[in-house]
């Protein structure tokens, strides 16, 4: 059974009974396409022995009365894939939901699949087909429909018995710390709102580029994140990905050549011209420049990311994990660029990978 909340008298009504609570069930539904950040348009929550509560946190009073409880580090948060979640819920609640235990994390580490989706976890584990129909809904209207109401509380409504089947299977492999510390670190990056100092990395493009031309990516990128941050809108309004590369690689020589060039591009910006222009115009500094590379990779380097690669896809194998999970090939990549072990393959992931891959690493060509 599903309640409707859009009341704070009546949310501190339920709250009140939900004592002494270790496990809470949590989910939001939000809206992020015209934004940079997301807008929060619905949470759902459950604890054992209670009813699903569907709340309205765009009403007065309500986000407050969330705060504490899902902050509460008491409490253990039981999500699926919570990475935006996590985000809308700092941002609508104040409240980061920590301690977490993260079913999509955890099914990857039970060595069940990586990336699975909420749906087909409860089918697989479960034997229970939910409907997807509201997959896409706009959950910031009012009011919502009973389609919408059943699907939100089935997204809560399995995360206990999802946690029980993991949660065993995670002891029984030893790897319960392995949870901890990757749900941990979803939350400290999906909680981190500092901008990347090096968005440029991002991009596969910019290997294709030279240093200067990667420099003013760079710049360009950092001056794209600034302004949607402030404007709260998606940065691909602002500037987007390969527009930004072909003016790094080739900037205009003057402001009639650039704006010619934005006059032939469908994705140009129409309001920024002139401060987009600014940015190339500007000559670059000693400390813009003094960034890390993507570097394209020669044969060498291919052959190497290769013996890495094969490292980790037999060390996979022995632990019943999808080669992903244990270490992707962006982060390969990042281990072989020479700027140190990382964030991603560092807790539990490094004592069993660096005496792998430090022989490659070290090796001479």
């Amino acid at each position: 059974m599903h309640h409707w909340i859009a009341n704070p008298v009546q949310l501190a009504d339920h709250l009140a009974r939900w004592t002494d609570i270790e496990l809470l069930a949590l989910d939001t539904e939000f809206i992020r396409e015209r934004t940079w950040w997301p807008q929060l348009a619905l949470v759902q929550m459950t604890a054992p022995g209670h009813d699903v509560l569907l709340i309205d946190p765009t009403v007065g009073g309500i986000p407050e009365l969330l705060r504490p409880l899902i902050g509460n580090p008491a409490i253990v948060k039981l999500m699926h894939s919570a990475s935006e979640d996590v985000q809308a819920l700092q941002r609508g609640c104040g409240a980061v939901p920590a301690p977490l235990f993260d079913t999509q994390i955890a099914t990857a580490l039970c060595g069940i699949g990586a990336g699975i989706g909420y749906q087909k976890l409860v089918e697989t584990q479960l034997g229970i087909m939910l409907p997807k129909s509201e997959t896409r809904s706009d959950w910031m209207r009012r009011p919502l429909s009973p389609a919408q109401l059943i699907y939100a509380a089935d997204d809560v409504l399995h995360l206990h018995a999802l946690h029980a089947i993991l949660h065993e299977k995670l002891r029984e492999l030893g790897r319960e710390e392995w949870l901890t510390e990757d749900s941990a670190r979803l939350l400290a990056s999906s909680g981190n709102e500092t901008p990347d100092r090096y968005p440029h990395l991002a991009l596969r493009g910019a290997q294709y580029l030279d240093a200067e031309a990667q420099a003013l990516l760079c710049r360009l990128l950092r001056w794209r994140e600034a302004l949607a941050r402030a404007g709260d809108r998606p940065k691909g309004w602002i500037l987007d990905n390969e527009l930004a590369i072909a003016l790094a690689r080739k900037p205009p020589g003057d402001a009639r050549a650039f704006h010619a060039f934005l006059d032939t591009q469908p994705k140009a910006p129409r309001k920024l011209r002139s401060e987009l222009w600014n940015e190339l115009a500007q000559p670059l500094t000693a400390g813009e420049r003094d960034i890390p590379l993507v570097l394209t990779p020669d044969g060498a380097q291919k052959k190497r990311l290769r013996a890495l690669q094969d490292a980790v896809a037999s060390e996979a194998t022995r632990l019943g994990l999808a080669e992903g999970v244990l270490a992707s090939r962006r982060t390969l990549e990042a281990l072989l660029d020479g700027n140190g072990w990382p964030a991603a393959l560092e807790g539990w992931r490094r004592p069993i990978l660096e005496p792998l891959l430090r022989p490659v690493l070290d090796a001479r060509d």
